[in-house]
C-alpha cells in the first residue's frame, strides 16, 4: 500500500501534494465522469471550511450559508475548467473569495434586481441590472420581472416550490422551514440548493429580454 501511494504522488503534477489533495483530485475526476456521490463527498469535506472562510467577510450567519451553497454551485458548474496543476482547495477558496467580494460589491451598488419586488434578504437569486436610466415605464418593467420570477417559481416541482416560497417570499430561516415541513435540516438545505439551481437556469435564459 505505501508503494501505491508513492506512485500516485509521483504521477501527480504536484509532486508535494498531500494525501487529502490527491483525494480531491480523485473526487473531481469521478464527478466529471458522472459519479454523483463524488460531488457529495466534496461538499461534505469543504462545507464547514468554506463556511468559516466566508464568515470572515460576512456577518449575517444565514447569508453565509447561502453563499456557501452558491460557491458550490458555481464550482460544480465550472468543474471542467479546474486544472490539477494546483490544489482543488486553492481553486475552490478562490471562487469563494471572489464570489463573496462580488456579492459585497453588488450590495453597495444602486441596482434593480429581477426579483426586487420580493424584497428578499438573500442576494443569490438576483440577476443584477444596473439602474443607469430613469425610464417612465419602469413600473411596467418591474411588473414584468415579477411575473417572470413568479412563473419560474410556479413551474418548480412542489417540494422545491414550497421551500423557495418560505425562504424568499416569507423570509423564514432554514430551521423554521424544517420544523414547518417536518423535514431534516439537511434535506431543507438540499431542496433549497436544488431549487435555486433550477431557478437560476430558468431566469438566466430570460435575462436578455430586458
Amino acid at each position: 500500500m505505501p508503494e501505491e501511494k508513492s506512485e500516485i504522488k509521483n504521477n501527480s503534477p504536484r509532486p508535494n501534494a498531500s494525501a487529502s489533495s490527491l483525494e480531491d483530485d480523485k473526487y473531481v475526476a469521478e464527478a466529471l465522469s458522472g459519479k454523483e456521490e463524488s460531488y457529495k463527498k466534496l461538499v461534505d469535506k469543504y462545507q464547514k471550511p468554506l463556511y468559516f472562510h466566508i464568515r470572515k467577510m460576512i456577518k449575517e450567519v444565514e447569508l453565509v450559508e447561502d453563499l456557501v451553497q452558491e460557491v458550490f454551485m458555481k464550482a460544480f458548474h465550472n468543474l471542467s475548467t479546474y486544472s490539477n496543476d494546483y490544489a482543488f482547495s486553492t481553486w475552490l477558496y478562490r471562487i469563494a473569495t471572489n464570489h463573496t467580494i462580488d456579492y459585497l460589491r453588488k450590495k453597495k451598488l444602486k441596482t434593480l434586481s429581477i426579483n426586487e419586488p420580493y424584497k428578499t434578504k438573500d442576494g443569490e437569486m438576483e440577476i443584477q441590472l444596473p439602474d443607469e436610466t430613469y425610464l417612465t415605464d419602469q413600473p411596467v418593467i418591474k411588473k414584468q420581472r415579477k411575473q417572470i420570477v413568479q412563473q419560474a417559481i410556479e413551474d418548480l416541482p412542489e417540494k422545491y416550490k414550497a421551500v423557495i416560497e418560505m425562504r424568499h417570499m416569507e423570509e423564514k430561516s432554514y430551521q423554521e422551514i424544517a420544523e414547518i415541513l417536518d423535514l431534516p435540516l439537511g434535506t431543507v438545505k438540499a431542496h433549497i440548493f436544488r431549487a435555486r439551481e433550477m431557478l437560476y437556469k430558468a431566469l438566466k435564459d430570460k435575462k436578455d429580454k430586458f
